[in-house]
Formats: structure tokens, C-alpha cells, sequence
């Protein structure tokens, strides 16, 4: 059994003052992705680079302080690379790392803002990565893609639905972009799992919205279809603190 855990934790610096190293101690996943870890790997301490066993690999934007991707793993990929597109690379937005069994895609889907602002950016991150997603699987590769899609899928994904309509990650062409991935034959792991569960990945900062669980659910974890039998548990970790996300995870046999 291998369990991959995924969370964006806004900031890692941020997230270790917040507990993040106490979280690692006790729950120790096989493989961890993480997203917005906005650090340099030169700006880490050797004990957050290699905690516990851990090897560790980083995608970090070029703007510091800012996006970036990172994989704490406990078995050594065959490699570790990135999108290959500069517009994404530049935002460290996606790591693709080679295990023997399968490849994860760990990504950081850029936010579309306010008035649309950088919807087709987010739309052009979307189709790249489901081209390359396809790719893989045309070389019988399993995939397994996760982190932070910055999108609520259905109104079952967020507190808010009807009110949400006109705001980022809730915007139609962003679901209808969720909606090509899944059409082409990937699985949702948590929402395939549990297809009623009404639980949440992000709240916002602002008017209590954690404790009142007006949340999101825009961090997932999805595989193609024909490696879904072998997800045998899909979770969200609620109840972890230290970011305004919490950690996804799955088992794989």
C-alpha cells in the first residue's frame, strides 16, 4: 500500500511555524506533493529538505516568494521534471515525477482572479496538462494528477454554489474544463469513492469561514480510469491546520 498525500500549504515556511513538521512526524505518507510552497530549495534548511528519511525535489517560480511546487518522497523517482511550456515552468505550476508503478502530475493551477483576469491562462494550464496527462497514458503509464485545481467541479464541491456563480473557481468555463478532463478518462478519486460526501479542501481567511465550514473542495487527486481499481481509500483531512487548505490523500495497492 503506498499513501500520497497532497496539500497546498501557503507558504512552507509559514506552514512549518504553523506545525507542518509534527503533521510530517505523525503521519509520515509514503510520497507527499505539495503546492504554493513559495521558497527557494537554496532557502531551506537541510532538516526541511531531507526530514524523517524524505528526499525532497522543488519547482519554484521565478517570482520569489511566490507559486511553486515540491515532492517529499520516501521512494526515489526516476525523474523529476517540469511542464516543459516556459509560461507555466516560470511559475514552478507542475512537477512530473516517474515511479516505477505510476507518474504523478503535482500541479498548482493558476487562480483566474477577479473579472476573468487570467482565465485563459488557467484554461491553456488546463489543456496542457490534459495533454500531457493523455500522453503518458498512451504509453501505458498510470497517472495519478493532484494538488491545488483551483476549481469546485459541482455545486456539491463548495458551501455557496448559487452565489459563487460569477467568481473565480467556480466560473463555467473552468468547470467545463474539469468537466474535458474527466470526459477523457480520468476519475475524480474522492468523488468516485464517496460520491455524496459533502466535505471541503479550502476555506477563506476572512469571516470565520473554517470554523463555520463555508468551504471549497478545489484540491483533488485524479487517476485514469483503468488505474481507479486500485485506489483503495480517498480522503480529506479536515480536521489538519496550517494553511487555509487542508491535505487529500489516497491509497494505492
Amino acid at each position: 500500500m503506498t499513501t500520497i498525500l497532497s496539500w497546498n500549504v501557503n507558504g512552507l515556511r509559514a506552514a512549518v511555524k504553523n506545525g507542518f513538521l509534527d503533521w510530517l512526524t505523525r503521519c509520515q505518507p509514503d510520497i507527499l506533493c505539495l503546492q504554493e510552497t513559495r521558497v527557494l530549495p537554496q532557502e531551506l534548511e537541510e532538516g526541511m529538505r531531507t526530514p524523517f528519511g524524505y528526499q525532497s525535489w522543488w519547482n519554484p517560480a521565478e517570482k520569489k516568494g511566490y507559486s511553486g511546487t515540491g515532492i517529499y518522497s520516501r521512494m526515489a523517482p526516476r525523474s523529476v521534471t517540469t511542464m516543459g511550456i516556459p509560461e507555466f515552468d516560470a511559475e514552478g505550476r507542475l512537477q512530473v515525477a516517474e515511479f516505477d508503478d505510476f507518474t504523478i502530475l503535482n500541479g498548482y493551477w493558476p487562480n483566474s482572479q477577479a473579472e476573468r483576469a487570467r482565465l485563459e491562462y488557467k484554461l491553456a494550464y488546463c489543456a496542457a496538462l490534459l495533454d500531457l496527462a493523455n500522453g503518458l497514458v498512451k504509453k501505458k503509464r498510470n497517472v495519478l494528477i493532484c494538488g491545488d485545481f483551483n476549481i469546485a467541479h459541482q455545486p456539491i464541491d463548495l458551501a455557496r454554489p448559487k452565489e459563487n456563480e460569477n467568481n473565480a473557481g467556480y466560473y463555467i468555463e473552468e468547470r467545463e474544463a474539469m468537466g474535458r478532463l474527466l470526459d477523457a478518462g480520468y476519475a475524480d478519486t474522492f468523488r468516485s469513492l464517496h460520491p455524496d460526501s459533502v466535505e471541503y479542501s479550502w476555506w477563506s481567511y476572512r469571516m470565520n469561514a473554517r470554523p463555520k465550514n463555508i468551504g471549497w473542495r478545489i484540491d483533488c487527486m485524479c487517476v485514469n480510469k483503468s488505474f481507479l481499481p486500485r485506489v483503495k481509500a480517498a480522503w480529506i483531512a479536515g480536521d489538519v491546520n496550517g494553511s487555509d487548505h487542508c491535505p487529500v490523500g489516497v491509497e494505492i495497492v
